[in-house]
């Protein structure tokens, strides 16, 4: 625990105007962001008594080891700044909001050259338009099919509009007219960009020109004896008007605007979102946080107003926020929203009428979220807390272990042996920094062996990068030198740059006999070490006779528990991953006649592709199942082969993945 009187700045050296602050830990990493209309203020308000902050202020204070500051002109700019710090640091001690499910969107790829309408989850992309999110996908595909017969626009897949274009035949939607094919050059890509932009005209609530227009038309079919042209049309208003009617009308004055309610706590808060187009609920989300700093009403407010409208833009900013409570820097947040938009905005809580009510209704929402969430036991900040703080006891260490790293070795009959690290912080997975091994250089079911491996090679490439001064390791996991204008200590990630506080291996006193062996030969003596063996589920530290035993309801113990079983799945995936690439590059697939049953009776048989390339022709046929002639294929097969070096391939996504020479990958996927 540091002592902010150590690194506090000195009376005059900081400057009386706008700017964005940055606190960091002894590793140099950004641990918190904020802003302030004056900095000398601002900061002076953290170095008072410490009995007199607010206890995580506190807690935050005391695990920074130094503060830094950058001026700006005015607030608008203080707050972009501290939106992109945000966001490029990730600090562990600023409000984050996460998704309370995974919403779908309906999106309009105008990115393209034939944009697509499609359901998107995750992440938005550039130059992709978004409607939504909306609570189930099944609304959207219905809301496009009734939209279709109106604007035709392309739904199909790159495959197959690829196909398409290939056979010169469009595919049943083109056929039915529900799609315009500009696949097959029934329209040109300026005719169908103005189709897919005045679907999202109507998308956007734009309703009404729309169906005065059809019904202009179909007047003056009708009057022109077009009756057929009339009656389609007549067709397209009515599927107009049922995709609007999925959408209630919440507000009679046709209002564009998105509603923001908040329930909260001492620990944890709800957020939910109504986005209100055209007098209608065109999408809603939600939101949950922890409490990790201190923050009032408006504070949680001013956070959600970043992370709706930080990389929005247009359309996608409402005229009005009707808000719980007015954040403190409300000119400046206008004034931000505004120059997103490109037009006023208004932002304000609402007093009386539809406006008021509605609201009601959206804090009923979030109330109900809140309830639920809290629900969760892994994710309820007391409970995390109340863990961590057990197992410090459990095991006498001197604070609770913000950080925790897990290892597991995983192999088949001692083949493609390799080892998984998972990491939890402040009780939560954090999943971008998980890493995956390959043990090399031996053959066999050593676990203590490759335990010891895998926990020398970890602590020594963080020793490493705690030596570096001018190399930086980018995200992606490609090494390069860094360029001149970025700092070494910039705040970002790096590989292996952060200790942990305690290592947990999955197995008995032997692993953690390996463990701490590694440790001491690296002269690491800060970091903690245990096992968690799954037999009877004892903790066992390193030169301990006896275990110890956590009670079965011990908090301590369920998130002991769900450390290992990540790390556990997580080597298991992997390993399934190396024995699916090897048979699936086998030799053996060149044998004709040789299907799946005896391959794998093989592989059973002499456990590995290199002892079956070692047998005799009378080995072989020992295996039930195989003749003289098929084991001389097999042996003919085998002599002429060359090793695979195929990359190793996610089957479950498909990627491949990049690995370093030290046979160490990182793992970018989502966690299943």
């Amino acid at each position: 625990m540091a002592d902010p009187s150590s690194y506090r700045p000195k009376p005059g050296q900081i400057p009386d105007s706008p700017g964005v602050y940055k606190f960091r830990d002894e590793h140099r990493r950004v641990i918190y962001v904020g802003k302030a209309k004056s900095l000398r203020q601002r900061l002076a308000s953290y170095f008072q008594d410490l009995a007199g902050l607010h206890p995580r202020t506190r807690t935050m204070v005391t695990t920074a080891a130094s503060v830094e500051w950058t001026v700006v002109s005015t607030e608008v700019e203080a707050l972009q700044l501290e939106y992109s710090w945000i966001k490029e640091f990730d600090p562990r001690f600023n409000v984050k909001y996460r998704d309370d499910k995974s919403y779908p969107y309906l999106a309009v790829t105008l990115n393209e050259e034939f944009p697509r309408v499609q359901v998107m989850r995750g992440q938005k992309k550039k130059g992709v338009r978004y409607f939504g999110p909306y609570s189930h996908a099944w609304a959207i595909r219905d809301t496009v099919d009734l939209l279709l017969r109106v604007f035709p626009v392309r739904t199909c897949s790159a495959g197959v509009f690829k196909n398409a274009e290939r056979t010169g035949r469009p595919c049943l939607l083109g056929y039915i007219d529900k799609c315009a094919a500009p696949c097959v050059g029934r329209v040109s890509p300026e005719e169908h960009r103005e189709l897919a932009e005045e679907f999202c005209d109507f998308m956007a609530g734009r309703t009404g020109t729309y169906i005065r227009r059809l019904e202009k038309d179909m007047m003056v079919a009708a009057e022109d004896m077009e009756y057929e042209k009339a009656a389609r049309l007549r067709d397209d208003i009515e599927a107009l008007k049922r995709a609007m009617e999925k959408s209630a009308v919440v507000l009679a004055d046709a209002t564009d605007a998105d509603l923001i309610a908040v329930a909260e706590d001492e620990l944890e808060a709800a957020v939910q979102i109504f986005h209100v187009r055209g007098g209608r609920v065109r999408g809603q989300r939600g939101w949950v946080t922890d409490k990790v700093e201190a923050v009032d009403t408006a504070g949680l407010v001013e956070h959600a107003l970043q992370q709706l409208y930080g990389e929005e833009s247009g359309d996608a900013v409402p005229k009005e926020v009707l808000v719980p409570a007015l954040p403190e820097d409300l000119d400046a947040i206008t004034q931000w929203l505004s120059d997103r938009r490109g037009s006023n905005v208004s932002l304000r809580i609402p007093q009386r009428g539809d406006k008021k009510a509605l609201m009601e209704t959206v804090g009923r929402n979030a109330q109900q979220a809140l309830v639920l969430h809290k629900t969760k036991r892994a994710s309820d900040l007391t409970t995390r807390s109340r863990a961590l703080e057990e197992i410090a006891e459990a095991l006498g260490l001197d604070t609770a272990p913000l950080r925790i790293e897990c290892f597991d070795i995983s192999h088949l009959q001692g083949e493609d042996v390799v080892a998984s690290m998972v990491v939890f912080e402040d009780g939560l997975p954090r999943k971008s920094e998980y890493r995956r091994f390959q043990i090399k250089g031996f053959e066999g079911q050593d676990d203590v062996r490759s335990m010891h491996e895998v926990i020398t090679r970890r602590f020594r490439r963080y020793l490493a990068e705690k030596e570096k001064t001018g190399e930086w390791v980018a995200e992606d996991g490609e090494g390069g030198e860094v360029p001149a204008d970025l700092p070494e200590d910039d705040g970002r990630p790096k590989k292996f740059a952060y200790p942990p506080q305690l290592v947990v291996v999955d197995g008995g006193r032997p692993q953690v006999a390996a463990a701490q062996r590694a440790l001491d030969e690296l002269g690491i003596d800060d970091v903690a070490v245990c096992g968690l063996a799954k037999r009877l589920e004892e903790v066992w530290l390193p030169g301990d006779d006896d275990p110890v035993v956590l009670p079965r309801s011990s908090e301590g113990l369920y998130l002991l528990q769900r450390v290992r079983d990540t790390a556990h799945d997580f080597a298991i995936r992997y390993q399934r991953t190396k024995r699916h690439k090897r048979i699936r590059t086998s030799p053996l697939d060149a044998v004709p006649g040789l299907g799946d049953t005896r391959k794998q009776a093989l592989i059973k048989h002499f456990g590995s592709v290199k002892r079956l390339r070692q047998a005799t022709i009378e080995q072989i046929c020992e295996v039930p199942g195989l003749g003289r002639k098929t084991a001389e294929a097999v042996a003919v097969a085998l002599a002429q082969a060359v090793p695979a070096t195929a990359p190793a391939v996610n089957t479950a996504t498909g990627e491949i993945i990049e690995e370093d020479d030290g046979g160490t990958q990182r793992w970018t996927g989502e966690q299943s």
